[in-house]
């Protein structure tokens, strides 16, 4: 065949464009309306009517102002502007003189309104020919960026009433002290790496503070996402001054430029004059402290609020004895010159180390504090004040729900959304299932067999990779004896995001998903599960974990050897285990079995012994841990099966010659 095409041509199916531009005969303008060739000005003034129907005034010089409001069309804009009034004038001889634009909010100070009407300007002069419409959609889009920049310097000019005072008799002034005049402090600027730098840290930081603050009472966040109103529990309330002793909240202050800018704290509900203090004395500790986080910051003010107060108090006291101090200062240093000029003493002042006077560590984490208050040493005891737990404690009573070998991996935190349990009736010792467990909220039931009324609450915890403890149970008539499916809502650990839906989970199983925030993968598993009694003297009473000693029953087993008939029963013909019950600590091959030899009623078996090893072992669903081997056998399909046939003639097909052989015949043996 003859190729099309020569070795040097360009393949058809080239990204390349065959063309760099294309001729002006091909080149066809884009189409404008007629009535816009006729009067521009016109066609484009009733296009801001139809879209914005402003109100309309005509001005002395003949230029047509349209007062209309433009709102933001960014779901995502960042600022507190509902809407932006605009003042648009319009030359007669639009479009060969260029528009003019005013904003008219009064909330909006002059400098960021000057860098909206340049911006318009800028629009202006940069798309020629376009319509008004199309430079107010322009404007919209651009107005974030507009706002964001440096506010334009401003000058305002103030009329003075020049008036001559009568004459007065000449009073002789006294003299008032020379005026000290700060020296000029410039504002600090920072390059553009170091604002990309710290926004970035202030949203990662923001996000995890709204994580773990934003399910508990009292959490407010503002419009602009500065100001955040946070619960404060201090840790020894009793030991505040009396005016900040009713904190409930504090407002935290993070500026947009955060950790640049220094974080600052409103005390809500507390008297000015002694929260000021404080509030002031937190905002150096915590530019002092920049590496630490906002919830570090949060953490600290409420393990040390107490200590700030003391601190405060301390620097006023000094600064009173200084300005008392001073005038006597010339009389005591004479007199101390005279007294060792009498005679010299033996005994030295040695001085105070400082750390023992201070109360505030600038160094400290989180969970440091210093207990030293009064001038002759030691720990300052309270008897009246005992300390209180923070909010997020639990009461320690009932019975406590723990995961000792829970995995954790992506997750940073892990709550209990919904607990089913297994709980058994202290009258008859009937087991009953209760589920739909929530936090806090008390759930009653009966037993099934007895109709004794049953009564539990549940009392959730977070578990995170330092605690494995998941909550308390309260009980009534009934002890707590295994964990069912439950439902549970973990949060990631990369984004600090809790999952929006809970995930269902059995003892043993892994569960594994997606963040829907940062699509990070997580799994969870909880192969064990434990109560523990918190309340042994109470009525309910909950058995011990691995309950009391028995003597260990001689079956005379031997690993590696098979159970007889490998642990099948005349119940179960394709069971291979045998079952250690927990109710008595008996081996059996099924409940059956058990029921037939025993005097009571069989409770679950955590325990089993494989019948192709004899190796007892924790219960697994279907093979042994040690061999591998499937403990459940399976049923056949009726056809050969390994090779060994098999002899029902019900199950054969009917082309198989052996489904009908030696039917209706005698053998030679009758």
């Amino acid at each position: 065949m003859i190729p099309i095409r020569s070795q040097g041509a360009a393949s058809p199916r080239s990204s390349k464009q065959a063309v760099k531009e294309a001729p002006a005969s091909r080149v066809v303008p884009k189409p404008v309306p007629q009535r816009e060739v006729q009067d521009a000005r016109g066609y484009q003034i009733e296009q801001l009517r139809r879209r914005y129907s402003p109100k309309e005034s005509t001005l002395d010089n003949g230029d047509l102002c349209l007062l209309f409001d433009l709102k933001p069309s960014d779901p995502d804009f960042p600022f507190d502007l509902d809407h932006l009034e605009i003042d648009l004038r319009v030359p007669p001889s639009y479009p060969t003189e260029a528009p003019e634009l005013f904003v008219k909010n009064a909330d909006i100070p002059r400098g960021f309104a000057i860098n909206i009407e340049k911006g318009w300007d800028k629009l202006a002069r940069e798309k020629r020919g376009t319509t008004l419409l199309a430079l107010t959609n322009a404007l919209d889009k651009q107005l974030e960026s507009l706002l964001s920049e440096q506010k334009a310097e401003t000058i305002k000019l103030m009329t003075f009433k020049e008036t001559k005072p009568e004459p007065t008799p000449k009073q002789p002034t006294p003299e008032e002290p020379p005026v000290k005049h700060q020296p000029y402090v410039p504002t600090e600027s920072f390059t553009r790496d170091q604002i990309a730098e710290a926004k970035a840290r202030r949203a990662q930081e923001v996000k995890q503070l709204e994580a773990r603050m934003g399910r508990l009472p009292l959490y407010e966040r503002s419009s602009d996402g500065v100001i955040y109103t946070l619960p404060l529990e201090p840790k020894r309330r009793a030991q505040l001054p009396i005016g900040l002793q009713q904190v409930q909240s504090v407002q935290l202050v993070i500026p947009l430029l955060y950790p640049l800018q220094p974080l600052r704290i409103l005390l809500n509900g507390v008297e000015s004059k002694d929260a000021e203090l404080v509030e002031e004395l937190f905002s150096r500790k915590a530019t002092e402290q920049k590496q630490m986080t906002l919830m570090s910051h949060i953490n600290f003010l409420a393990q040390n609020l107490h200590l700030l107060a003391k601190q405060a108090q301390a620097e006023v006291q000094s600064s009173l004895a200084t300005e008392d101090k001073a005038p006597v200062d010339v009389e005591a240093a004479e007199a101390e010159h005279s007294s060792t000029l009498e005679t010299k003493s033996h005994i030295h002042v040695i001085p105070r180390p400082p750390e023992w006077t201070q109360d505030y560590d600038s160094h400290g984490s989180e969970d440091t504090e210093s207990d030293y208050s009064d001038d002759d040493g030691g720990v300052n005891i309270t008897e009246d004040a005992p300390a209180q737990p923070m909010p997020t404690q639990t009461a320690e009573r009932g019975t406590a729900i723990s995961f000792p070998s829970i995995e954790l991996h992506g997750i940073e935190l892990l709550q209990v959304s919904i607990l089913g349990l297994s709980v058994k009736c202290d009258r008859c010792k009937t087991l009953n299932e209760i589920t739909g467990l929530k936090g806090g909220v008390e759930k009653t039931s009966s037993c099934r067999k007895c109709a004794t009324p049953l009564a539990v609450t549940f009392r959730p915890e977070l578990v995170h990779m330092n605690s494995v403890r998941a909550g308390f149970i309260d009980v009534s008539a009934c002890t707590v004896a295994d964990m069912l499916a439950s439902t549970f809502i973990p949060t990631c650990s990369v984004c600090s995001t809790p999952a929006t839906q809970g995930f269902v989970c059995v003892r043993g199983d892994a569960t594994t998903n997606v963040c829907r925030e940062c699509h990070g993968r997580f799994t969870f598993r909880i192969p064990e599960v434990r109560f523990l009694a918190y309340s042994p003297g109470g009525t309910s009473r909950l058995p011990p974990t691995s309950g009391p000693r028995r003597r260990t029953e001689k079956l005379g087993l031997h690993a590696g050897e098979p159970l007889p008939d490998r642990g099948a029963c005349g119940h179960y013909r394709k069971s291979h285990r045998w079952f250690r019950f927990s109710c008595c600590g008996r081996v059996y091959p099924c409940d059956r079995c058990h029921d037939a030899e025993e005097d009571h009623v069989n409770e679950w078996a955590n325990r089993m012994i494989c019948g192709w090893c004899s190796r007892e072992q924790n219960f697994r669903v279907e093979s042994c841990a040690f061999c591998g081997r499937g403990v459940v056998g399976r049923r056949g399909k009726g056809f050969w099966e390994g090779g060994r046939g098999t002899r029902d003639r019900v199950l054969m097909r009917r082309g198989d010659k052996r489904k009908y052989r030696r039917v209706g015949t005698v053998s030679k043996e009758e």
